[in-house]
């Protein structure tokens, strides 16, 4: 059997590599959820797996609800599409509830007063009403519900994502709102445990392998046992080779050309190619600082190579790329292109540092 080259094949699988995806709805279903706690880089994970995107392409898709940020599967916010976002939360909400629960007490947010909160929100966003976070606030302080200090809006909002009473709404300028998620979100099939643990296993292993057992785990938030169950019931649908003493599982590889080397990609922060693995020493030196895995990330050829940031100026934006090690000429053009990218999404010229 051909040894498995996993970090093409998952450049390949999560469509960063090969022919993008149409539409900013289209990624989000494939992938099922994309982390997306820094706005602006979850709108550049879109439009890296697409094909021509620009930024207000991606924005749009938000505003109509054809693409829905909110919390579910670990405590932060994912993309989800409106077709998912019920099944996933009724699958990973009680988990992050469970990690929530410290802060919960630590806030004094027992069950009356989340319930009285969520009823607040719930009469307030009614009939198609979007109000933002601090609108939010002075409904709930007129329900004699409190958010002084730093976290306690935000997990009484949380908690209410999580039930399935708010989801996110249209921006309103840099503004995010929220509205209710029965009347922003039609109807959809409701999945039982058993079919969506399996749901949620084919198609990990389809948008993200190769990957292990673990691997799910830890993207998901569920425990191995779970993991393990949704991989039995669809592990006929996949493929599997062992690696590196390890077991991966994925979807049938594609018959495609080999990519052009090198190649290279500017990652935002928290992207899936980092945050969907349990085990990052397949694409990054674990030799260099772990946290950098987690910010904005330059890949050539599949490995994490360095990382970048962006500063938006009114004309133009400056990309500055710090690198493991010096790159060759071929390296920097690839960089270059992968930066020109970048500005064609945001519609502005790049000077690249």
């Amino acid at each position: 059997m051909k040894p498995l080259d996993i970090p093409r094949q998952r450049l390949r699988n999560q469509h960063l590599t090969g022919p993008g995806l149409k539409h900013p709805a289209d990624v989000v279903s494939w992938l099922v959820a994309v982390q997306a706690q820094d706005y602006a880089g979850a709108k550049w994970a879109l439009g890296l797996r697409m094909r021509r995107a620009v930024d207000p392409t991606v924005e749009q898709a938000f505003t109509a609800g054809t693409i829905l940020r909110t919390h579910l599967m670990r405590p932060t916010w994912h993309v989800v599409s409106p077709g998912d976002i019920r099944w996933l939360l009724a699958l990973t909400a009680p988990r992050v509830h469970q990690s929530n629960a410290l802060q919960y007490r630590k806030l004094e947010l027992d069950r009356a007063v989340l319930g009285r909160s969520s009823a607040a929100l719930e009469r307030a966003l009614q009939g198609g009403r979007q109000l933002d976070r601090e609108q939010l606030r002075g409904v709930l302080e007129q329900a004699g519900v409190h958010t002084r200090g730093p976290l306690r809006l935000g997990y009484i909002l949380m908690y209410a994502e999580l039930e399935g009473i708010v989801c996110s709404g249209p921006r309103r300028g840099k503004q995010f709102t929220y509205a209710l998620l029965e009347e922003r979100v039609p109807p959809a099939r409701v999945l039982a445990r058993e079919e969506a643990l399996a749901e949620l296993a084919r198609r990990y292993f389809t948008s993200h392998g190769p990957a292990t057992l673990r691997d799910l785990a830890k993207w998901s938030g569920s425990t191995i046992r779970d993991a393990r169950r949704g991989l039995q019931a669809v592990q006929s649908q996949l493929e599997q080779q062992a690696a590196g003493g390890q077991t991966f599982w994925f979807a049938d590889r594609p018959r495609a050309r080999k990519a052009a080397s090198p190649s290279a990609l500017l990652l935002p922060n928290y992207d899936e190619y980092t945050v969907g693995y349990r085990d990052h020493s397949l694409v990054f030196d674990l030799s260099h600082r772990f946290d950098l895995i987690y910010g904005h990330i330059l890949v050539l050829d599949g490995r994490v190579a360095g990382t970048w940031r962006r500063t938006l100026k009114k004309s133009e934006v400056v990309i500055e790329t710090n690198t493991f090690a010096p790159l060759t000429r071929a390296e920097s053009r690839a960089v270059g292109e992968a930066a020109d990218r970048y500005g064609a999404f945001l519609g502005l010229p790049v000077v690249l540092v």
